[in-house]
């Protein structure tokens, strides 16, 4: 479906990013699943081709690209595997932003060419073992004592947790603070401070390339000068990013439809039942008609949103819309695929397994529909 917003250069950058992924993902990816990760040379790969952060500013080493080519890399990453994209999207168009957005000069020039070349992969850490869509709630802390603030607490569910080079911490640097919130602080923890140290790599249903792990903080020894911004706005800062991020879960589970009805429009014609291929079938028509339907909804919502993020409006009711309906529609999308696929589909060795597996998490990571839908009705006054 082509939009208004992309041009004869963005063409030329998804085919330079597809023929790249053609020869160094696409025929090594069903390893990376099974090795339950993705090998650091590919990061490197992906920086030397400037396919890391396009939108930092030329001065940090960036090509000053907008949000459109982030959306050409989501969607392609994507087509290769969810496992693929969660980490590389995070890092390159969710936790590498509040860098750019609340770093000094100084934290800029140390860590963002690090961050486009692939030798600095960053994670964000806001979950904890009690504290998930209730961000106020989180309970780790950061006492300042002279230049150091001495954090601890404990952090789970983060992508990129096991390999991350940096973290973004969420903590509380004013535990009394009331309302909560205001309390709240943005912590750059790098890979070797003192009393930093990594949990379990966490097993999952799915994603298995996706590096999810534990991160513990015991007087961790963090330099002042690692704080993002000031000290009680990370909560602030959360929000104003929140728009981007939740696109790109949306994005990302638009692109998951597609390629789920693509598979399994390729198997009905191929697969045949009772002398004839089951796509002649009524019942398979009407079900492929129905995705058919519902996806180009989806893509349709998700490049108009697109097109308006990049003109920087305030845009979170919609996003948040998008957030919740694509991610469900994409699970319903998911079940009648395997379906259609019969027995087939439960077998690993056919990739709707693989994107059954994957999609469920879509709903419940980056704020779940229970929180999409509550900020929805806050949003339409209720």
């Amino acid at each position: 479906m082509k939009v208004a917003f992309m041009t004869e250069e963005h063409d030329l950058f998804r085919k330079s990013l597809r023929k790249m992924l053609d020869k160094e993902a696409y025929p090594y990816f069903n390893q990376w699943e099974e090795d339950r990760e993705i090998p650091r040379d590919f990061w490197l790969k992906m920086g030397q081709n400037g396919f890391l952060c396009p939108w930092v500013d030329e001065a940090y080493g960036g090509l000053g690209l907008d949000f459109s080519y982030s959306m050409i890399l989501i969607e392609e990453l994507e087509r290769v595997g969810q496992g693929l994209a969660s980490g590389m999207c995070l890092h390159s168009d969710i936790v590498s932003p509040y860098i750019s957005m609340f770093g000094t000069d100084e934290q800029k020039q140390k860590w963002l060419p690090g961050c486009i070349s692939g030798d600095l992969i960053t994670a964000i850490a806001m979950t904890e073992p009690g504290a998930g869509s209730d961000l106020a709630g989180v309970k780790t802390t950061a006492r300042r004592v002279g230049d150091f603030y001495i954090l601890n607490g404990e952090k789970t569910f983060i992508t990129n947790g096991l390999t991350a080079d940096l973290a973004v911490v969420v903590c509380k640097t004013d535990p009394q603070a009331n309302p909560a919130h205001r309390g709240m602080s943005l912590l750059v923890v790098e890979k070797g401070t003192e009393g930093f140290s990594r949990g379990k790599k966490l097993d999952k249903i799915g994603i298995h390339s996706g590096d999810t792990g534990e991160l513990i903080f015991e007087d961790a020894r963090v330099p002042v000068a690692n704080l993002l911004g000031e000290e009680g706005k990370g909560f602030y800062y959360l929000m104003e990013n929140l728009q981007q991020e939740r696109l790109i879960v949306a994005i990302q589970c638009q692109i998951e439809a597609e390629e789920m009805l693509r598979i399994t429009m390729d198997y009905v014609k191929n697969r045949k039942a009772f002398g004839q291929s089951i796509s002649k079938f009524q019942n398979t028509q009407f079900k492929i008609a129905e995705m058919a339907t519902e996806i180009d909804l989806g893509r349709t919502y998700v490049n108009q949103l697109t097109a308006r993020h990049l003109t920087e409006e305030d845009i979170v009711k919609e996003v948040s819309m998008a957030k919740w309906w694509v991610s469900e529609m994409a699970k319903r999308v998911a079940a009648e695929c395997l379906q259609l696929h019969g027995g087939y589909g439960y077998m690993e060795e056919y990739e709707i397994a693989r994107r059954y597996r994957d999609i469920p998490v879509a709903s419940i990571y980056a704020g779940s529909t229970e929180i999409m839908k509550t900020i929805i009705a806050k949003k339409l006054g209720l």
